[in-house]
């Protein structure tokens, strides 16, 4: 059975579903919601699970939230999501593993490091998260907001990994690179890219690989673009 992801941001907002089954990752956004260009009939589509991976606006917006939220919608977020989400999700920290609606779940640390290319130090260690699942039958990484970290090199192996690299509060292009290549995905998504050129993060993942014996594949989405994995 295929799963299909799309973009609804051009920060990290994820709609990933199958089997009738919805998960939104970081439903976040600089300013509001009616400018977003996001389609109505994505908001429409309640979400069975969100998971956010820290209290940032981009990342994590009250409207957007209570647009996809159901009665029974299970959010995981870090504890310092509590004054924008209220008491109504469950709090996770890196090295907590769950098992929802049959979706095994990861936390795993995301943070900026002193020697990490990003220019503002805003993530520290234990306040953001991301997110490692298993989801009809791929397995996905959305790394949040994070420089390369050494957590990377014992990461699990993972089909899609969604990474950040606009070099200002995440890790640039080629940090970003360094962290495709120890987690070495199937697929790479990049996201919250800022001005950096995914293209030219492309073009640097093919020539690094005709040096190793890696094949990843580079996919970049648009707002409200999708991918398909079969």
């Amino acid at each position: 059975m295929s799963v299909s992801i799309k973009c609804l941001s051009k920060y990290s907002w994820f709609k990933i579903k199958a089997n009738n089954k919805v998960i939104h990752i970081d439903p976040g956004y600089a300013g509001y919601l009616e400018n977003q260009e996001i389609p109505k009939s994505e908001l429409k589509e309640r979400a069975d699970i969100v998971l956010v991976t820290h209290h940032h606006m981009d990342h994590l917006q009250e409207e957007a939230l209570s647009q996809i939220q159901k009665s029974d919608t299970t959010i995981l977020a870090p504890e310092k999501c509590q004054d924008r989400i209220g008491g109504n999700f469950q709090k996770v920290k890196p090295g907590d593993e769950l098992k929802i609606d049959g979706i095994n779940v990861k936390v795993v640390n995301a943070y900026n490091t002193p020697e990490g290319n990003s220019t503002r130090k805003l993530h520290h260690k234990g306040d953001g998260v991301g997110y490692i699942f298993t989801f009809n039958s791929f397995t996905f990484y959305h790394a949040g907001d994070t420089d390369f970290i050494p957590e990377m090199n014992d990461f699990p192996q993972v089909d899609v990994a969604l990474l950040p690299m606009g070099g200002v509060f995440t890790m640039d292009v080629d940090e970003a690179i360094k962290a495709a290549l120890t987690i070495n995905p199937q697929t790479i998504i990049p996201m919250h890219q800022k001005d950096a050129d995914p293209e030219q993060f492309k073009k640097k993942i093919e020539q690094n690989q005709d040096k190793s014996e890696s094949n990843m594949n580079v996919v970049i989405l648009g707002m409200g673009e999708s991918f398909q994995l079969e």
